[in-house]
């Protein structure tokens, strides 16, 4: 999935967690769509990867792309160091749901992720896309239907915005 679909996605998980939860939606959005990009540190011409270009290139080396960074192992990695840097619930909570949409959005496309790794073990949805596809536009805009709805919801009564 490209970069966009990615934000996009965490925008929506983030809004949708605002909308379940007593988290801040202004937090869990921005978070959200930071964790939307985070799994792709692993890949240098990723929209995240271009601003840590070094960093990008020495986890692809390590491990490659949608191996390490789109596991389960990396979001409990992720989930402790925000737990023990940025003690804000809301901002974690928003980052580590934008980082499971994007990995639920790369498990749709052909290659699919190693949600297990270490363990060489591909995982799918059954449906799966190129990215850049049609298909993928497609999804952006189911996801932008649905952050507009939460998004609506969310903000409907917070009135430090206005």
């Amino acid at each position: 999935m490209t970069g966009k679909t990615h934000i996009m996605g965490g925008v929506a998980s983030g809004l949708a967690l605002a909308h379940f939860t007593h988290y801040d939606p202004v937090l869990l959005t921005a978070a959200g769509a930071l964790g939307g990009l985070i799994p792709d540190i692993c890949h240098s011409g990723s929209k995240i990867g271009r601003m840590a270009p070094l960093l990008a290139k020495i986890i692809n080396v390590l491990f490659g792309h949608r191996t390490f960074t789109h596991s389960l192992l990396f979001l409990i990695i992720v989930n402790s160091l925000i737990a023990a840097f940025l003690p804000n619930d809301s901002i974690r909570a928003g980052i580590l749901a934008g980082m499971v949409s994007h990995i639920i959005l790369d498990a749709g496309t052909k290659k699919g992720i190693k949600l297990f790794y270490p363990i060489k073990i591909s995982v799918r949805l059954p449906f799966t896309t190129r990215t850049g596809s049609a298909v993928e536009h497609a999804v952006f805009a189911v996801i932008s239907v649905i952050a507009v709805y939460f998004g609506y919801e969310a903000f409907a009564g917070y009135t430090d915005l206005f």
